[in-house]
């Protein structure tokens, strides 16, 4: 009777979930053979399944959505140690260049991820903390819900959400060029961040600011868009020496003065909702990792802007460390808050600033 029982209860666990329908729409994913890895990236198809809002997707259906090529390969630093990896693809024409694509609804591109909310068990913080940033009038990266397929294998629910990159639909600044060497052109546009280093590439593709973090470590900036690798020393120089005017500007005795202090090269009301989802979420990764800033041209505003949001898998109390599973306090100089970068907590000596915050 005992061995009746374990093999009665043992298939359960012998056996993978089989996806047939869905009310999600489906991205199947056929790599030909070939071991999607971390670089480089592989070439195969796509296929997305989508019959509408309210109706259900069988995995026998068409592909109604997307047909074609993309290229893939796992994205993340820790989370590719998961069972449940991320990707990140690029949608391909036959020939294998770029080609924009609209995927589930999203305006065209063809920079994309594939989300594994691995760590994140509601598979929702990232998808709500997103929508919060657009109602408050930013952008945030969209995000589709979906079911994903590899090679016949079901790999769960997972996020189509876009990347963050330079684009009319998404991060909307100037285009910089390598042309672009004086003048307004070189003011904009710029993402950096602060963030972890992934790769092999070391401090390479990042600057070390003047300023220490509250916790008295150096801080290193990243270049996002354009790489450090392709920008010329006049744009490197340009916004090194921009970032550092404003931490300069915001570290000295007149740092609340509107027009020679930190008002002068930043968008404070961006600054402000970015402390204020980090708060409420109380991210423990908030300020010191996952944080984006722009700057478009001169012309167009030309103030350095927080954003947009990203990465908040461990946010809402998902963390027993850092004092993310502690709900009072302030995530900007708690926990890790030793490593985040000083302007928000010097932010807070300005009345002004603590008036529009409230």
């Amino acid at each position: 009777m005992r061995l009746f029982l374990i093999i009665l209860l043992c298939p359960c666990f012998l056996f993978g979930q089989i996806l047939t329908t869905s009310n999600l729409p489906i991205v199947v994913i056929n790599t030909n053979g070939q071991t999607i890895v971390d670089d480089p990236r592989i070439v195969c198809d796509m296929g997305i399944i989508d019959n509408g809002f309210g109706n259900i997707n069988s995995i026998n259906d068409p592909y109604n959505d997307y047909n074609g090529k993309i290229s893939i390969e796992y994205r993340g630093s820790s989370s590719q140690s998961f069972p449940k990896k991320s990707y990140a693809l690029e949608t391909q024409d036959a020939i294998g260049n770029n080609n924009n694509v609209s995927l589930l609804g999203m305006p065209v591109e063809n920079d994309w991820i594939l989300y594994a909310p691995y760590s994140d068990k509601s598979l929702m913080r990232n998808f709500l903390t997103f929508d919060l940033g657009r109602k408050m009038g930013h952008y945030s990266p969209r995000t589709v819900y979906c079911e994903l397929v590899v090679n016949g294998d079901y790999k769960g629910i997972y996020i189509l959400m876009e990347k963050i990159k330079r684009d009319n639909d998404r991060v909307d600044i100037a285009k910089l060029d390598s042309d672009d060497l004086a003048g307004d052109s070189l003011t904009g546009g710029y993402i950096i961040k602060v963030d972890k280093f992934t790769g092999t590439g070391g401090w390479g593709d990042s600057w070390q600011s003047n300023y220490n973090t509250i916790g008295g470590n150096s801080l290193r900036i990243q270049y996002h868009y354009p790489e450090g690798s392709v920008m010329l020393p006049q744009q490197l120089d340009y916004i090194e020496h921009f970032v550092d005017s404003f931490e300069y500007s915001l570290s000295g005795p007149n740092f609340a003065d509107t027009s020679i202090g930190y008002a002068k090269y930043i968008d404070v009301n961006s600054f402000i909702d970015f402390y204020i989802v980090n708060e409420l979420a109380k991210d423990i990764d908030a300020y010191r990792l996952s944080s984006y800033l722009y700057k478009d041209r001169d012309d167009n505003g030309g103030k350095l802007t927080m954003g947009p949001l990203w990465d908040f898998n461990l946010a809402y109390g998902n963390a027993d460390y850092c004092s993310g599973g502690i709900p009072t306090g302030w995530e900007v100089n708690s926990g890790c808050g030793g490593n985040n970068p000083f302007w928000f907590e010097r932010l807070l000596d300005d009345t002004i600033y603590q008036n529009k915050l409230k």
